[in-house]
């Protein structure tokens, strides 16, 4: 009786949501263009870090070589850019990776991604509000932190903040209020902020090419060792500032700073909860974000040329780097157009936080797995009003009285676990027979569908009539399928292989990580190790490679299956794997809260749970398969 209870949970835990594609009905307002989405892209990804991060790299880890340390970190996050862009093209429903991992790997990962993208987005909100209420407070000269240092003191060091922080309370509450009122008014004012960024960001790229000098780009350990200014001892600079020359930290800096350099491109994400809010959403979000993206790397490496063209890098001023640059090449009253750019990036990246937030909470709402009035639409604004007030709400409390520092890394947590699973998706669901559908859905089909209906639904059954032939598991079929299109057992195929795939992954990447000492000095034992873990990879590798892929006729689909995800999926694990201990911590403590919600909530209320309780509820909707029911446009040609 236990053991049924027990696999009774765990089918509940791995059932995945049926979508229905064949209906374009939604309750959100349909008023997004393709030109809005790559807006949201920009101002979500192009934030402050083009400000300061650039100088904090060039100084300590990469020197002019940072140039490569963003054309890295830009290919690293394309890899996860692109397997987003064919999930919205072929899922174009609000709820970016907690519905793909959804309708893919089932109800548990898809809680874990979207429980994680609210921890993101939640973080993310409130650090970035702190972060204009500091830069808009320096402007005008610190007024506002004197003020209230005097005044109010809350401080209890590693939890709440030296000083609860009125100005971004106030910030986040305003922004609530645009994204409630109305999601073209918010992409309205989005855009005038990005094209103000933009056009800061052009001036920096254009002044630093026009005063710059490609010898600071040639510059030899002379050149430091004998300078008095520098804040350096000089027996350690060479530690510090490298050997010079264009690679002065050689190819381990530009590796570090890749790793830093690939925050930088978080945040494109957020279109892809777009789905129901663009007016053709599977033609825009993969146009959105990989235009995105490339511009995003266009303006950091434009701005990072310019920087180590005007300054050397070991005098480049980490906290200000752009202001003090200006102020060495005698354009001082340059610093006050990069302020104003900087207030604009600190704004969009804002909205671009708090954007997707209320409708990852949404979908979840919608879906059963978070409390349902949390779904509720308003029917004026076409808005998810209460999810977007709540979610306000909370990153208004958390910028008001935390200290982020210790938070900030649990948004990388979250990333980055979006982007690997939404790879293990995309890897899955190419290589399978249809649309991932519910057992019921099938079961319905097979009683009732037609002939070709059920070939489709479970190709294991031949077209003959009455004849059922059942595929058999062999050696041969793994290497060489008997099939050029995908069957159920080439599916189930796949879904083990990946699953070994992502496992001996991730323990790669921990082998690298704690042993990278021993790795170094060669040591022999560590070295046989890890090729054999490499080997152990291949063959599963090799066997997805030789399955048939779905010929689904979509507007993007992810080239070079499976190199590719695969590639993203290392990458994304690799730096999550960097972070510590205490951070690893922090997580485990956020989702055992989400657990707790999810088993006495959640998995009750699940809208699968109450299809599965209802006969023939999930199929009032039967789900279009991609490739083989044809789109309403299709339909019309």
């Amino acid at each position: 009786m236990f053991g049924g209870k027990m696999t009774s949970v765990g089918k509940k835990l791995i059932r995945r949501r049926v979508v229905d594609l064949s209906s374009e009905e939604t309750r959100f307002a349909r008023c997004l263009s393709t030109l809005d989405l790559i807006a949201l892209g920009v101002g979500s990804t192009l934030g402050a870090g083009v400000y300061v991060l650039a100088g904090e790299v060039a100084k300590e880890m990469a020197g002019p070589s940072i140039v490569l340390c963003f054309l890295v970190a830009a290919l690293s996050s394309v890899l996860a850019g692109l397997c987003y862009a064919e999930f919205g093209a072929r899922v174009p429903k609000t709820g970016s990776a907690y519905l793909y991992s959804y309708v893919t790997v089932g109800e548990i990962w898809a809680f874990t991604t979207g429980w994680n993208l609210i921890l993101s987005y939640v973080i993310g909100t409130a650090s970035v509000a702190r972060a204009w209420s500091a830069a808009f407070d320096n402007i005008i000269g610190n007024h506002i932190s004197t003020f209230f240092m005097n005044k109010t003191t809350v401080h209890l060091p590693g939890v709440l903040a030296e000083r609860p922080d009125f100005f971004a309370l106030i910030l986040i509450g305003l922004l609530t209020v645009l994204l409630a009122f109305g999601v073209s008014e918010s992409a309205l004012v989005n855009k005038i902020f990005t094209a103000v960024n933009l056009v800061v960001l052009g001036f920096v790229i254009i002044a630093g090419f026009v005063k710059g000098h490609i010898r600071n780009w040639q510059l030899t350990e002379e050149d430091y060792v004998n300078l008095s200014h520098l804040d350096v001892p000089e027996d350690s600079r060479k530690e510090a500032f490298g050997s010079g020359g264009f690679i002065p930290f050689g190819l381990e800096g530009i590796l570090t700073g890749a790793a830093t350099c690939f925050y930088a491109f978080v945040g494109f994400d957020c279109i892809a909860t777009t789905g129901e809010e663009a007016r053709n959403p599977q033609r825009s979000i993969p146009i959105g974000i990989i235009v995105s993206l490339l511009i995003c790397f266009v303006a950091y490496f434009g701005v990072s040329a310019a920087l180590t063209l005007m300054v050397p890098y070991f005098l480049l001023n980490k906290e200000s780097p752009l202001p003090e640059a200006f102020k060495a090449v005698g354009w001082e009253p340059a610093r006050y157009a990069v302020a104003v750019g900087s207030l604009c990036a600190l704004s969009t990246s804002l909205l671009g936080s708090m954007f997707p937030m209320p409708r990852v909470i949404y979908a979840m709402a919608e879906d059963g797995l978070l409390f349902k009035s949390l779904a509720r639409i308003n029917s004026r604004t076409k808005t998810p009003l209460f999810a977007t007030v709540a979610s306000g709400l909370l990153a208004a409390v958390m910028a008001f009285l935390f200290d982020l520092k210790d938070l900030v890394d649990l948004m990388s947590i979250g990333t980055l676990l979006a982007y690997s699973l939404v790879a293990v998706c995309v890897l899955i669901l190419r290589y399978q027979a249809g649309q991932l559908n519910s057992p019921k859905a099938v079961e319905m089909l097979e009683l009732n569908g037609s002939e070709e209906e059920r070939v489709v639904m479970n190709p294991s059954i031949t077209a003959t009539a009455g004849d059922k032939r059942e595929e058999k598991l062999s050696l041969a079929m793994l290497f060489n399928p008997p099939s050029d299109t995908p069957t159920a057992l080439s599916g189930r195929v796949v879904y083990v292989c990946v699953s070994v795939i992502a496992a001996l992954v991730t323990v790669i990447c921990v082998v690298l990580t704690l042993k990278v000492n021993e790795l170094k000095a060669g040591s022999a034992g560590w070295v046989v190790a890890l090729v054999l873990l490499v080997v152990a990879l291949l063959i599963p590798t090799v066997i997805v490679w030789r399955q048939p892929q779905s010929n689904a006729r979509l507007n993007f689909k992810v080239p070079f299956l499976p190199l590719l995800p695969l590639f993203s999926i290392f990458v994304n694990v690799l730096l999550m794997v960097q972070l510590s201990a205490g951070t690893w911590a922090r997580f485990a403590i956020w989702m055992a809260v989400g657990f707790i919600i999810y088993f006495s909530y959640g998995i009750r209320n699940s809208a699968e749970e109450k299809n599965a309780r209802q006969p023939g509820a999930a199929v009032d909707k039967p789900p279009r398969r991609p490739g083989l029911d044809p789109s309403p446009e299709a339909a019309a040609v």
